[in-house]
């Protein structure tokens, strides 16, 4: 029976404390999911350990196959880029494959609708509320064409209504689309931060849903984000064949 791959999670970091606690409390959760599956994080920038450093360490050690997984939610620069870069940078004995970021997933919707009732709201408030999809924000146009998708989608799911948001790099800001929600007349105004962490961009979401009737928690360690980590990791095969830049 062939060793399974290490799941090496990559976060991108932050000076924010929260951030890399919830990206512990995430992988604590993972862990516990699938104890056959040894789990390991390193960040992009700001925290330790750096994903540099776990991959050296690993092939130190005599690991040979790792799956990484870009703890994102929508292929922009640094699942492009930044990414890449780095592992192609890991030690040669690594044998690594780059899953693809977390979303679209209906598990993260279903991860969105638990912080909403998390914070107050019901199923029966559906159709009387409209629901903010507020998002980091990103100047690739896939990833907020992405955003714009899924706020069509959950809609579908018997929202009054859904409008994406944008806590930088495009618009419209939260604030806005709260109050574009006000003018279509939904009842009440919910705010869905789509994002994985806190930090200055989700604090920023949370200002502008000062009008808003509710705001909901990030994603966080919600149990369905840790489904969609190990959904992402099973579908990157085992064993590993091909190395990242070969």
């Amino acid at each position: 029976m062939p060793t399974k791959p290490v799941l090496l999670v990559i976060a991108h970091g932050s000076r924010d404390p929260r951030h890399a606690a919830t990206v512990h409390a995430l992988v604590r959760r993972v862990r516990a999911l699938r104890p056959d599956v040894r789990v390991e994080t390193g960040f992009l920038d700001f925290n330790i350990p750096s994903v540099q450093g776990v991959l050296e360490s690993l092939a130190a050690e005599g690991v040979r196959d790792v799956v990484a997984l870009p703890l994102l939610l929508t292929r922009a620069f640094h699942a492009k880029a930044d990414i890449p870069a780095v592992l192609r940078d890991a030690p040669p004995q690594l044998r690594i494959r780059q899953t693809d970021v977390l979303g679209p997933s209906p598990l993260l919707l279903a991860a969105l609708e638990r912080r909403l009732y998390e914070a107050g709201l019901t199923p029966a408030d559906k159709s009387s509320t409209g629901v903010v999809l507020a998002s980091a924000g990103s100047t690739d146009p896939e990833a907020i064409a992405v955003i714009a998708e899924i706020a069509r989608e959950w809609r579908h799911t018997g929202w009054c209504a859904v409008r994406p948001a944008f806590a930088s790099a495009s618009l419209p800001r939260t604030e806005d689309a709260v109050r574009e929600l006000r003018e279509l007349g939904c009842e009440r105004v919910a705010v869905a931060p789509y994002v994985l962490a806190p930090g200055f961009l989700p604090d920023r979401i949370a200002r502008g849903a000062a009008e808003a009737d509710v705001l909901a928690d990030v994603l966080g360690a919600a149990p369905e984000v840790a489904r969609v980590l190990l959904e992402r990791y099973d579908a990157a095969g085992v064993p590993v064949l091909a190395a990242v830049g070969a």
